[in-house]
């Protein structure tokens, strides 16, 4: 088969053209192959089917069932560019097939893990509380201003998950001496050991930790995990920052625990989004609130463009991608994020 003979569809809903299609990428799909696309919302059924006998490369999240899978028989990878798995995909027939599933999610993580760093420092120097006292007129100078302060060099940093944005976290917090360790039963204990992290149990890792990342993904089986009696655990007035998904903790606890004092927090994902203006979360005192910002920067979009465009190439050479994350079947199958 000619490159111009590849078929490759574009259904990146909720991702948009600015983001996913720019010029460059334009051009140089055009010389792989040809490209169909879709914005706005998923493609619909009719044009799935249209393309499904042709297609060679999906890039979006397209749903791919074993009954559309069975009408793609040029079919070599599916790109999500949400930079997570769902639920729409059969995995396992996929993985049989040799069909490459693939994230996009080491795209984002560097921004995500330096989104971690960034807020936890915050946190637990206070500057947004600083910042707040200085508007106002009741600001503090020097030593009495930094009564509540501590530092994160030669802490106790714990992370739960290590996934994509761990593994970009770790090295990040290195240099600030952090005893580092880590949670994760999808990931063997050597590996952690091996970077330099000191595989650790769940509750070893939120009691013992003034400094908690919660990286965790949200999967059919450990929804709410960090429940109020776990998240009772946590030290007191440790940092914790929530980076991964919103549906691993007890939301509500999460919030009514650092609102009271027990712990600083950092929050960027919800369960609902948009919030609700009226949302009385909105008014919760020691907590960071960003929306939903930590990963979706241009230098992530760029990025993540990059990769798509080299792993494709690859792909369509005949060659095994290299740069994103492919789907581990059992894994992906589980998977839960919105």
């Amino acid at each position: 088969m000619m490159p111009g003979d590849h078929l490759i569809f574009l259904d990146p809903h909720p991702r948009d053209e600015s983001i996913v299609y720019t010029p460059d990428v334009s051009r140089r799909l055009a010389e792989m192959g040809r490209v169909e696309t879709h914005f706005g919302s998923r493609a619909p059924d009719a044009l799935v089917d249209e393309i499904l006998p042709d297609v060679a490369v999906v890039i979006g999240q397209t749903a791919m069932p074993k009954e559309r899978l069975d009408r793609a028989p040029k079919l070599r990878a599916i790109i999500n560019v949400k930079a997570n798995w769902e639920p729409n995909i059969d995995y396992a027939e996929a993985h049989a097939r040799g069909i490459h599933i693939l994230s996009a999610a080491p795209a984002m993580a560097p921004a995500v893990a330096e989104y971690c760093l960034a807020q936890a420092i915050a946190l637990s120097r206070r500057f947004g509380e600083g910042d707040r006292l200085f508007r106002t007129g009741g600001e503090a100078y020097g030593k009495s201003g930094n009564r509540l302060a501590y530092s994160l060099f030669d802490a106790r940093a714990g992370l739960v998950g290590y996934g994509n944005v761990g593994r970009a976290l770790a090295p990040l917090l290195k240099p600030f001496g952090c005893v580092l360790s880590a949670y994760d039963p999808w990931v063997p204990d050597d590996l952690l050991r091996k970077q330099g992290l000191r595989p650790a149990s769940l509750d070893e890792i939120l009691s013992r930790n003034r400094f908690l990342f919660l990286l965790a993904g949200a999967t059919t089986e450990n929804a709410g995990f960090l429940d109020r009696s776990r998240l009772s655990m946590i030290q007191d007035d440790a940092c914790v920052v929530l980076a991964s998904r919103a549906e691993i903790v007890e939301f509500e606890d999460f919030v009514q625990l650092a609102a009271a004092g027990r712990y600083r927090a950092a929050i960027d994902v919800f369960p609902e989004e948009p919030v609700p203006a009226a949302a009385s979360l909105r008014d919760a005192p020691n907590i960071l609130f960003t929306a939903h910002l930590a990963g979706g920067i241009e230098d992530s979009y760029r990025r993540m463009r990059d990769m798509v465009l080299d792993d494709v190439g690859r792909i369509l050479r005949g060659a095994l991608p290299l740069r994103m994350q492919p789907a581990d079947p059992e894994r992906a199958a589980k998977m839960r994020s919105r």
